[in-house]
């Protein structure tokens, strides 16, 4: 039996991303994740999703992965979030498109 199958199971979408959720991922995954945290499964619409997991006491979190996600991890500073709640989804902003692009050049 899963050791963690007792523990309440919650996708969570880039639009639905709290400052919690973005520190434990950045606390997992320090160098970035890889194909081997990669988690498939499809959803209820059958539609293929690809996450990365991440655990609490109580809870374990699939994270969809998008450029959005390993952007903001990248660029992630634990000092942006601190006005704002651990549970707040508005305190995660998506990234400027042109800085995800323009970022990848620079060191």
């Amino acid at each position: 039996m899963d050791k963690n199958a007792h523990l309440n199971r919650v996708i969570v979408d880039f639009k639905k991303l709290t400052p919690e959720v973005l520190k434990l991922l950045v606390d997992r995954y320090p160098d970035g994740y890889d194909d081997r945290n990669i988690i498939t499964f499809r959803n209820s619409q059958g539609e293929r999703i690809e996450a990365v997991e991440v655990l609490t006491e109580d809870t374990k979190y699939l994270v969809k992965i998008s450029a959005k996600l390993e952007y903001t991890m990248e660029n992630y500073d634990e000092d942006d979030y601190e006005d704002f709640a651990d549970d707040d989804p508005t305190a995660v902003v998506e990234p400027d498109p042109e800085e995800m692009v323009d970022g990848e050049d620079e060191d």
